[in-house]
């Protein structure tokens, strides 16, 4: 059994995909419903907001067994739900595949944020090319930046040996 998702994850997961009763394709071409359902879906299906809500927890407890299965490292309640979101949204396999994957296991918590915002990319159902969403960019910020969230609060607290310029990754 998966770890629960905690409320800022599923708010985070609500507010991106937004409750739609009636099947709809995405931006991407495939049919969803309810907060961002996709198993099984086909033109012209209904749910009501009870089944929406029932799909989605299931939905995100298949995502928290899958992070569980592939990370390694320890993670708060807020970074679990980051990535219980991000794998919700872009599937496992982008996970195991990415170097965000890579980089956590390794233990840098740091590089998962920007890494995260890397996948802002859906392939374009018309033309085949991979476009840039704005709502995507949006939703892997949202997803850093809870990721950031909660945990040790003197990790995130600034002090006298704190360095005063800050540099993009890797510069």
């Amino acid at each position: 059994m998966s770890r629960p998702i905690n409320s800022k994850g599923i708010d985070l997961v609500k507010q991106f995909e937004g409750l739609r009763t009636t099947a709809y394709t995405c931006p991407a071409g495939i049919w969803t419903i309810g907060y961002g359902h996709t198993g099984g879906v086909s033109k012209g299906q209904t749910v009501t907001a009870v089944e929406a809500e029932d799909l989605l927890q299931n939905d995100l407890a298949k995502a928290g067994d899958q992070v569980q299965q592939m990370v390694r490292v320890s993670l708060h309640d807020n970074q679990y739900a980051a990535l219980c979101s991000f794998v919700f949204n872009a599937g496992a396999a982008s996970l195991k595949a990415s170097t965000l994957l890579k980089r956590l296991n390794g233990g840098d918590y740091d590089g998962v944020p920007s890494e995260l915002a890397k996948w802002v990319k859906a392939t374009d159902p018309k033309t085949g090319a991979k476009i840039t969403l704005a709502g995507l960019v949006r939703r892997r910020s949202a997803e850093g930046q809870l990721w950031l969230e909660g945990g040790d609060p003197a990790a995130f607290s600034a002090s006298a040996d704190m360095p005063q310029e800050v540099h993009a990754d890797g510069a």
